[in-house]
C-alpha cells in the first residue's frame, strides 16, 4: 500500500464513499437454509428423514455484492430478475428487511426465482436443491433492465456486472450497459463467468478467478509464470484498464499497463486461517468499488480488497465485510 494510507486517510475514504450509489447488475439468488434433526431412515427409501425446525432466507448471487457494498456504507442499487412465485415473495421481503431498494428488481413469470436450498442437520450439510433457469432473459425483460439503467445512470458512481451465467447478463445487456457507461463516464467493474467471458471489452476492471481463466484459455494456472501469461493475454484481449486475478489461498495478482504493456503484481492472502473462501470474490469487487468511490487509488483499493477477503475467509459461510472490521484490521 502507498505510504500515504493511514487510519485517518482510510476514514476519509469511507466518509466520502458513504451513501454513493453503486449499481450491481446480475444474477440474483435466494439462499434458503433448512435446519432440522435426523433421527431415522425413511421406510420409503434408504434416505434420512429431516424433521424441519426452522428455515432462514438470505440473499445470494449478485445480491451478496450488494450486501457487501451496504456493509461498507455505500448505497447499492441492485438490478436483477426474479420469478413471480413463492420464492420471489421471500426474496423481496429479505431485501426490504435489509433496507435494499427493490426498484431495480423485475419479475418474470416465465422463469423461477433462482434459489439454492441447503438442508442442514447437526451442523452437517445434508443436501442442496437448486431451482433455476439458465436461459437468457427475454427481450421484454432486457428492455426493462436497460431502460432502468438508462434512467438512473446519472446517479450511479459506478456499475458492477456480476455474472453467474443464469441469463441476466446476456450479450445485449452487457453491450448496452458498457455503451451507456462510456457515454456517461462511469466506471465498469466485472466479475465474469465462463459464458460471454470475452464480451466485457473496454471496461475499467475485470476480476476473474483462477479456475474461470484456466477454463476459458484452456490452460492450467499452477504458478507465477502461467498466471502472468494469462493476465497479459486477457488484458490484451479485453482492453481493460485493470485486471485482478483472484487465486484462492495464493491471494491475488493485479495487472495494469505501463507504457502500454501489461505488468503484474502479486498480492498475497491476508487470511491467518482460511475457513471458507465462499463469497470472497464478491467481497473483493465490492471493496474495490467502494474504495475507488471514496477517492482511493487503484493499488490501495486492491490491497484493501485483499485484506477484506482475508477477513471474510476466516469465517464459515458467506458473510459481508463490514467497515468496522476492515478499519480494525488496519489499526491492528
Amino acid at each position: 500500500m502507498s505510504a500515504n494510507i493511514t487510519v485517518q486517510r482510510l476514514q476519509t475514504i469511507f466518509k466520502k464513499s458513504k451513501g454513493k450509489k453503486i449499481a450491481v447488475i446480475g444474477d440474483v439468488m435466494l439462499d434458503k437454509y433448512v435446519y432440522g434433526d435426523i433421527s431415522r431412515i425413511s421406510p420409503e427409501a434408504p434416505v434420512p428423514v429431516v424433521e424441519v425446525k426452522k428455515t432462514d432466507y438470505k440473499l445470494g448471487g449478485a445480491a451478496n455484492v450488494a450486501n457487501n457494498i451496504k456493509a461498507l456504507e455505500a448505497e447499492p442499487v441492485l438490478i436483477g430478475v426474479i420469478g413471480n412465485d413463492y420464492d420471489s415473495d421471500h426474496y423481496l421481503e429479505v431485501m426490504k428487511n435489509q433496507k435494499l431498494s427493490t426498484s431495480g428488481i423485475f419479475k418474470d413469470k416465465s422463469r423461477p426465482t433462482t434459489s439454492k436450498t441447503r438442508v442442514i442437520s447437526h451442523s452437517q450439510h445434508v443436501l442442496r436443491v437448486d431451482h433455476e433457469a439458465k436461459e437468457d432473459i427475454s427481450d421484454t425483460i432486457t428492455g426493462k433492465v436497460l431502460d432502468f439503467i438508462k434512467s438512473n445512470i446519472k446517479n450511479f458512481e459506478s456499475v458492477i456486472m456480476q455474472d453467474y451465467n443464469k441469463g441476466v447478463l446476456r450479450k445485449e445487456v452487457i453491450a448496452g450497459v458498457i455503451e451507456m457507461c462510456k457515454k456517461s463516464g462511469k466506471h465498469v467493474y466485472v466479475d465474469p463467468k465462463f459464458h460471454n467471458f470475452f464480451e466485457y471489452k473496454d471496461i475499467t476492471l475485470f476480476k476473474p478467478n483462477r479456475k474461470e481463466v484456466g477454463d476459458v484459455l484452456g490452460i492450467v494456472i499452477d504458478g507465477e509464470a502461467s498466471a502472468e501469461e494469462a493476465g497479459r493475454k486477457l488484458m490484451d484481449s479485453l482492453n481493460c484498464k485493470y485486471l485482478v486475478l483472484t487465486r484462492g489461498e495464493k491471494g491475488m495478482k493485479f495487472f495494469t499497463k505501463a507504457k502500454g504493456f501489461p505488468i503484474g503484481m502479486n498480492i498475497h492472502t491476508r487470511a491467518r486461517k482460511v475457513a471458507d473462501v465462499s463469497g470472497a470474490g464478491d467481497t473483493v469487487i465490492s471493496t474495490i468499488a467502494v474504495m475507488l468511490a471514496g477517492g482511493a487509488d487503484i493499488v490501495d483499493s486492491v490491497m484493501f480488497a485483499n485484506r477484506a477477503a482475508g477477513i471474510v475467509c476466516e469465517e464459515v459461510g458467506i458473510i459481508p465485510i463490514y467497515k468496522k472490521a476492515l478499519l480494525d484490521s488496519f489499526k491492528s
